[in-house]
């Protein structure tokens, strides 16, 4: 079973909310993701999301597109995250979805980039900029290689365009409580309850919300209405600001498990 289906089906067994994870791929190098994700994996990170750096971040606000440019910086290419996620899979079965542009599908040849992501352990892939309606050849090439096409949803989509992205989806639905680009906040949204409720109107998978989580009490808050909560920004900022410290993955670590303790109790605390 894919590693996201089963990583759900164990959460909802023990009722437990999901806790997902983004990490720029290669900031601030490619060794240090590869530490990242054992040292998450071991406090109990349920799904980890590598963004594949890319020139041009549309839809990432200002933190997480200069870690776009730090793991550019670093020489991280797409071949370069595959083989990190090899690496990381001599010691960890944390699942991995990679949050990536099609651009870069593209260059790289489609039918031959799933084929080598699945190969290398990825479990899922999260195509910002690659709607459903225009996903045929995409679907057509994920069904058989046993990765989730993982699906946005915003405040904005209509009823009859939720349904159609649901019926794409698979592993979860990521549901971006805010309009705009990816940032940390200091509030969080208040009709996460009734985007929920309709989504699942539409589908039995699961959903993590994401986009502004920072703290334990926000985390907390959004948890009450999915399955699962994504934090990005706020981690990666904790990157940048720890990037070149010996204790990076400590660090970070510490920071992402006091984000866990919003929501339950630590793997290790």
């Amino acid at each position: 079973m894919n590693r996201i289906v089963q990583r759900f089906a164990n959460l909802k067994e023990k009722s437990l909310k999901g806790f997902v994870v983004y990490i720029g791929a290669g900031d601030p190098n490619l060794e240090a993701t590869r530490q990242l994700a054992i040292s998450f994996d071991r406090i109990g990170v349920d799904v980890l999301e590598l963004g594949v750096p890319f020139s041009d971040p549309l839809a990432d606000g200002l933190v997480n597109q200069l870690a776009a440019q730090r793991g550019l910086s670093s020489g991280t290419t797409p071949p370069g995250v595959l083989d990190t996620v090899r690496a990381i899979r001599k010691d960890s079965e944390i699942p991995i979805v990679l949050y990536v542009y099609f651009n870069l599908l593209h260059r790289y040849g489609l039918e031959r980039f799933i084929a080598d992501a699945a190969a290398a352990g990825i479990d899922g892939l999260l195509v910002l900029d690659l709607p459903p309606e225009e996903a045929d050849d995409y679907h057509r090439l994920m069904v058989p290689s046993g990765l989730c096409e993982i699906y946005l949803v915003a405040p904005t989509t209509p009823e009859d365009r939720i349904a159609k992205i649901v019926r794409h989806g698979a592993g979860f639905i990521y549901y971006i409580s805010r309009e705009g680009v990816t940032g940390m906040q200091e509030t969080v949204s208040t009709n996460i309850s009734d985007m929920t409720s309709r989504i699942h109107a539409h589908t039995d998978l699961p959903i993590a919300v994401g986009f502004g989580i920072s703290n334990p009490e926000q985390a907390r808050l959004v948890a009450q209405n999915a399955e699962a909560i994504v934090v990005g920004s706020a981690i990666v900022n904790q990157i940048a600001e720890h990037g070149s410290d010996p204790d990076l993955v400590p660090k970070v670590t510490a920071f992402v498990n006091s984000l866990i303790a919003g929501i339950r109790p630590p793997a290790n605390s």
